[in-house]
């Protein structure tokens, strides 16, 4: 329906963060509500709230990203500005990549990078070429109908706690940083 340049969210980020979750782009209800995964069908706080034992469906909205950093989670888009009709990931037209130095800056420790769909995912390559540990995981979209049970084993996976470790720096410049 939205014609036009629609722009996403700021990052949920603070240097807590040792496992990013990145999503493709809002949909119409979470840029209605100006939260992310806004819409009541999708299934991403009720994951992750299995994860990390808390009720983040049932929490107000700044709970729920408090809990997420407080666990070490945090949350942002592949894509910062779009046009697109509707909330489909398909309809995604002229997107501009989100300036991810920006969380790598804030949060230093950052040692996955997780990845909720396949539109998303298709950045992971981006990531594990710096060093980062990379998973896509199964959409928290209500239009991906994987039934939830299959879909919480593969997000439990996914979001394991991280091992510490240094990246190598391999001496060339990095696409997620600039550096």
């Amino acid at each position: 329906m939205a014609r036009g340049a629609q722009k996403g969210f700021p990052p949920v980020i603070d240097p807590r963060v040792r496992t990013l979750i990145l999503g493709s782009f809002p949909s119409r209800a979470s840029l209605a509500k100006r939260q992310y995964y806004g819409h009541p069908q999708n299934q991403f706080w009720r994951l992750v709230g299995r994860i990390v034992a808390a009720p983040l469906d049932e929490m107000p909205y700044e709970t729920r990203l408090e809990t997420l950093l407080a666990c070490r989670i945090g949350l942002w888009d592949v894509i910062g500005r779009c046009e697109r009709e509707g909330s489909l990931d398909s309809a995604i037209r002229n997107e501009t990549q989100n300036h991810f130095a920006r969380v790598t800056r804030v949060a230093p420790g950052l040692r996955r990078v997780c990845f909720n769909g396949q539109t998303a995912g298709s950045y992971a390559g981006l990531f594990a070429s710096q060093g980062y540990e990379t998973r896509v995981m199964p959409s928290s979209s209500p239009a991906y109908t994987l039934p939830f049970e299959t879909k919480l084993r593969a997000w439990r996976k996914a979001l394991a706690p991280v091992r510490i470790e240094r990246r190598v720096n391999t001496g060339h410049r990095s696409l997620v940083t600039g550096h």
